[in-house]
């Protein structure tokens, strides 16, 4: 299995090269050169596996035995998924009035990033130690990704990562699970912007391919091939929980409600639609609806700013994914894919061809949710079900009551739910509701905490570099760190 750039200027890569990429050196994100179609024996034989049999199929498909075989890449995802809270890792609950909800957040941080980032920081380690190698990590976060990247990685003898932060536009939770990891090789800066804004200096490391080259740098973003990779499992297994029959012809549909930020979960729904598995993807986003615009009217532009909600890790306005589904949806045409996204980039506007509009209208709906629908949609599921949401669940669930109190749906529903309530106390109190964190979080408020303020007056990129060239040296043995 190859892998291409969005773009098309980069030289192919083997999933090693991806694993250990940012962007590509174009300025693209990795796909897969083609990818597998799945055939109805296939379903009906992946229909009866436990998610993590799931995920081994699935990469097995993607990484060549060649590269990990296939026998060591099954006790590399065991092991990725050992320290679960859940014995089925993934768990889908069945509530009232047709409402699924498939919670994939059992792993250490309680957010659905822990299910990707255990799997993809297993393959990492797995060809560092085979090349003797170290790499520097660079992570912008908008809340979760920090918090299970550094929990993935923390304590590796060679892997250094750095963590951008938006200082206060995070949970007090989320800040916490990042800051009290002090080892050695977890460096968190607290920046004084959004989300989309630390991704600015980032980008621009990355743009610099011998910095990159000579420091060993790669992303643990979704921007990364093998975070989308491991999350196209979690519509396959949506779809295997909540059909009601895997002996019809044709095979029946499931509607997946995606809620999502930068459109990782959302690309792996694509891919997976597009390797033959019957599902409709409906995309729910917060007041940030750059999304829901280019769903619904191709208009794929920047609002003026990011507007703060309670579905934190939503609070993006640059969905980075939306390249690879511009380029799924292209026919896989990385000339119309780069003069997108080139023109996005110079005027941030971009009104999207109406026949590739046309197509991801076929493929996706949407739906954009006020914090007021959030509170009333965690306030109304309490009630039914006493069944807590955190706000990012609730986006998807509120389209979910929108939909039934309409009619009653024509095919099942499932609801994925990216994170535990229990990170989200302040939403919680928000709809009213008493929130009930386990002992792990309770832990967080005790612990000594570390990070390094980004300032509005600093040059990020310069103090992103400059932290990069010191973590290099001294792995390299000729600097100790001050």
């Amino acid at each position: 299995m190859w892998y291409t750039s969005t773009r098309g200027m980069a030289s192919q890569v083997d999933f090693e090269g991806a694993l250990f990429s940012g962007y590509a050196p174009d300025g693209g994100l990795y796909v897969p050169e083609e990818l597998p179609q799945l055939d109805r024996d296939t379903l009906r034989h992946w229909s009866k596996l436990s998610y993590p049999s799931l995920v081994k199929e699935l990469c097995s498909l993607f990484i060549g035995p060649k590269l990990i075989p296939r026998a060591e890449l099954h006790d590399l995802i065991d092991r990725a998924f050992s320290r679960f809270h859940h014995k089925e890792v993934v768990h889908l609950c069945r509530l009232r009035n047709g409402l699924n909800v498939l919670e994939l957040w059992h792993g250490p941080t309680f957010a659905f990033k822990d299910l990707s980032l255990s799997c993809t920081a297993h393959f990492l380690q797995y060809f560092l130690e085979k090349r003797e190698k170290h790499v520097v990590v660079v992570v912008g976060t908008s809340g979760d990704t920090g918090s299970a990247a550094i929990e993935s990685v923390q304590g590796a003898k060679n892997v250094d990562i750095i963590v951008l932060l938006p200082k206060g536009h995070c949970s007090k939770i989320q800040e916490l699970q990042m800051t009290t990891v002090v080892k050695d090789n977890v460096h968190v800066f607290g920046v004084e912007g959004n989300s989309d804004e630390l991704d600015e200096p980032i980008k621009a490391v990355f743009a610099d391919v011998a910095f990159v080259k000579k420091h060993n740098l790669m992303s643990l973003n979704s921007i990364n091939w093998s975070r989308v990779l491991v999350q196209i499992a979690h519509h396959f297994f949506a779809y295997f929980q909540c059909t009601p029959s895997m002996d019809t012809h044709p095979l029946p549909l499931v509607e997946v409600v995606v809620p999502t930020g930068a459109a990782g979960n959302l690309a792996a729904g694509c891919i997976a639609q597009k390797m033959g598995l019957p599902i409709r993807l409906v995309v729910g986003v917060n007041h940030n609806d750059i999304i829901h615009r280019t769903i619904q009217r191709g208009d794929f532009s920047l609002s003026e700013a990011v507007t703060p909600t309670l579905a934190s890790a939503m609070d993006i306005q640059v969905p980075y994914n939306m390249e690879r589904i511009f380029w799924l949806h292209s026919g896989c045409n990385s000339q119309v894919t780069r003069s997108l996204m080139e023109k996005f980039e110079s005027t941030h506007t971009l009104l999207l061809p109406k026949e590739l509009h046309s197509k991801l209208l076929e493929a996706v709906t949407s739906e954009s949710v006020s914090d007021e629908a959030i509170t009333r949609t965690m306030a109304r599921c309490w009630e039914e079900n006493q069944y807590q949401l955190c706000p990012h669940s609730a986006v998807a669930v509120s389209y979910h009551y929108q939909q039934t109190d309409r009619q009653q749906p024509s095919v099942p529903r499932c609801c994925l739910a990216p994170a535990s309530a229990a990170k989200f106390p302040e939403a919680a109190l928000a709809a009213g509701l008493s929130p009930s964190p386990p002992a792990e979080i309770l832990a967080l408020e005790h612990k000594e905490t570390r990070s390094t303020p980004m300032r509005r007056e600093d040059n990020w990129t310069q103090m992103l570099r400059d932290t990069i060239e010191v973590l290099s040296q001294r792995w390299k043995g000729q600097a100790v760190m001050p």
